[in-house]
């Protein structure tokens, strides 16, 4: 079994135990999706799959948390929010801006790059090297802000 899916049991256990229901519930959650996986492949899922998954869910979140924002459902998107927090724990750290940036003009000096004609070949390197510590949305806006 790999590590992450462990420490995502081991914690709903202890959120259990603890009474923490809204934890609980969305740890729940993230196993269903996990485990909703696993049977449609019918294989054990990496960490790196487990993370993918949860990359998913906090994407998803966002995007519910900007719709209930702009209706003025202050209490959903304080909901939406909150299980963010709970799924990017069980994430690696992303990088800062500045990290990100030290990277991304790494990887442009890496493969050439000098005009926004070549983000093509930046993307495709940096979306293997910069998987999981950074969101494929903020890497675009750093080589698109870096190459023009």
């Amino acid at each position: 079994m790999s590590a992450l899916k462990e420490r995502l049991q081991n914690d709903l256990k202890e959120a259990m135990k603890n009474k923490e229901n809204f934890k609980r519930d969305v740890i729940r959650l993230m196993m269903s999706a996990l485990k909703q996986v696993e049977v449609d492949e019918r294989r054990e899922l990496s960490d790196d799959d487990i993370q993918k998954i949860l990359q998913k869910a906090v994407k998803q979140r966002e995007d519910s948390f900007t719709q209930y924002k702009n209706a003025s459902r202050d209490d959903l998107a304080q909901k939406e929010s909150d299980e963010m927090e709970i799924i990017k724990s069980y994430l690696p750290q992303q990088l800062s801006d500045d990290e990100l940036e030290v990277r991304v003009k790494a990887i442009i000096e890496s493969v050439g790059a000098t005009t926004m004609k070549d983000i093509g070949k930046v993307m495709g390197v940096a979306t293997k090297e910069l998987s999981g510590s950074a969101d494929g949305k903020r890497v675009n806006e750093m080589a698109k802000k870096l190459l023009s």
